[in-house]
């Protein structure tokens, strides 16, 4: 008798604990649920103009980049620029030690005087053979002589000038000077290192910076209507993008294209030129690249976001005023589901009535459960008399290019609101409100697109 007792207990234990988690669980469903109009973030279409823009990633390149290297044997004595210095054309860098080379220039133009003088001697001994021989003073064996002997003198005084001018042109390399504008590198050699002539080491790096260009590829299939646009002397815009493709970086134009297509990889190469004023862009620096070819006129915008799809088909959800009508969206002309608002009029078992029925409260009594506001609860969100002031119509559209976040579409007017937010709580006809804030989207696609409802 005392087990028997003891499992009845149990079990009625048991059992009471049973109904206690399912009508907490059937609590927290009811309150779990939107009973009111869906919160929803509204844009609005706009008529403007879209950019066609052929994506694609370079690199920063200058358009001259020197590696300056010694061309005479010495000592480097000084260096005159700084690491990271902007330097300009002829602004001196380094100077190597020239005195053997001005020694070896002091030595030829001494050469080359003594050789000028010798033929200024051998010209004025050839006028007095001219003036004798007329006078048939001296043989005309001699003559001749002197006027080969002036040639010879001549032609030394001519090599004297090729070697003066030689050593001349070893002094200049023993004063290197910028042969272009831009930004130096690093320090490479210091004061009192030995180079060589024709080393592979080089002595300082200069590279421009101001313009400055960025190489990219284009698929050969685009290559077209690059083209095309080139040939109707159309000056084609490049934007550079950062690496993390948020943030644009520079806008120049497209300066040359490659004069063949790179087989391996069915791409083309391209140039663009940047002003690079503000110096943003180095060289060697990944981009991202977007090349202009064409600009569409009077399109209808609206935000990428705000478009959803189904398959296949996309379509958006325009804001209409008043409250919506779920029977004309499910083909029903009767009464709503029990429970739920009926606003177009009909009665609704258990649920608030809206469009006719009775609202004693601000929402009708469920029968059995005593909660009140269950069915449209927009007579309080709203407080319009307990009706929605907006709803939602699914409209399919066609869509067109996509730029900056606006896609350009086809099917809806230019002007009209269309929500932007809460598209997991939203179908045709759903009653919403105007908010800053919408429902955030849960169930995504795989394309990251909010799936239909």
């Amino acid at each position: 008798m005392v087990l028997i007792a003891f499992g009845l207990l149990f079990y009625w234990v048991i059992t009471q604990h049973q109904k206690s988690q399912a009508a907490a669980a059937g609590g927290g469903g009811r309150r779990g649920m939107i009973t009111g109009p869906v919160p929803v973030v509204p844009a609005t279409s706009k008529t403007g103009s879209l950019g066609i823009y052929l994506p694609a990633i370079g690199t920063v390149t200058s358009v001259y980049t020197d590696s300056i290297t010694a061309q005479v044997t010495g000592v480097i004595a000084e260096v005159h620029y700084r690491e990271g210095q902007m330097v300009k054309k002829g602004d001196p860098l380094v100077d190597i030690d020239a005195r053997p080379y001005e020694a070896q220039l002091a030595q030829a133009q001494g050469a080359l005087e003594r050789d000028q003088n010798l033929l200024a001697e051998a010209q004025m001994d050839l006028e007095r053979y001219q003036q004798a021989w007329a006078k048939n003073a001296i043989p005309r064996q001699t003559l001749e002589d002197q006027e080969k002997l002036v040639l010879q003198d001549q032609g030394t005084v001519k090599n004297d000038e090729g070697t003066v001018q030689y050593d001349q042109v070893q002094v200049g390399y023993c004063h290197i000077t910028s042969p272009i504008t831009g930004r130096v590198g690093l320090r490479l050699m210091d004061p009192g290192n030995l180079v060589t002539a024709n080393s592979t080491t080089t002595l300082v790096v200069v590279a421009q910076m101001q313009p400055i260009t960025v190489i990219f590829t284009l698929a050969e299939d685009n290559l077209g209507q690059v083209l095309a646009q080139m040939r109707k002397g159309a000056k084609l815009s490049v934007e550079a993008w950062d690496r993390t493709n948020t943030t644009q970086v520079a806008t120049g134009r497209l300066a040359t294209v490659d004069n063949q297509i790179d087989t391996t990889t069915g791409t083309v190469k391209l140039r663009a030129e940047f002003q690079n004023a503000n110096g943003v862009l180095f060289p060697n620096e990944f981009v991202n690249t977007r090349l202009l070819v064409d600009t569409l006129q009077n399109q209808i915008l609206v935000p990428s976001s705000a478009i959803q799809h189904n398959g296949d088909t996309a379509f958006v959800y325009l804001i209409k005023p008043g409250p919506g009508n779920p029977n004309a969206a499910q083909g029903s002309s009767g009464s709503s589901q029990a429970g739920g608002a009926s606003p177009s009029g009909g009665t609704s078992s258990g649920g608030a009535n809206p469009g006719g029925g009775s609202r004693k409260g601000g929402g009708s009594q469920a029968s059995g459960t005593g909660q009140q506001g269950s069915g449209n609860a927009s007579g309080g969100a709203n407080g319009s008399g307990g009706k929605a002031q907006f709803h939602v119509v699914m409209q399919i559209v066609k869509t067109g290019a996509t730029d900056n976040g606006w896609t350009a579409v086809t099917g809806i007017q230019s002007g009209v609101q269309v929500a932007d937010s809460s598209f997991d709580k939203l179908q045709d006809q759903s009653d919403i409100i105007i908010s800053k804030v919408g429902i955030p989207d849960t169930q995504t696609t795989i394309s990251g697109e909010s799936s239909a409802p």
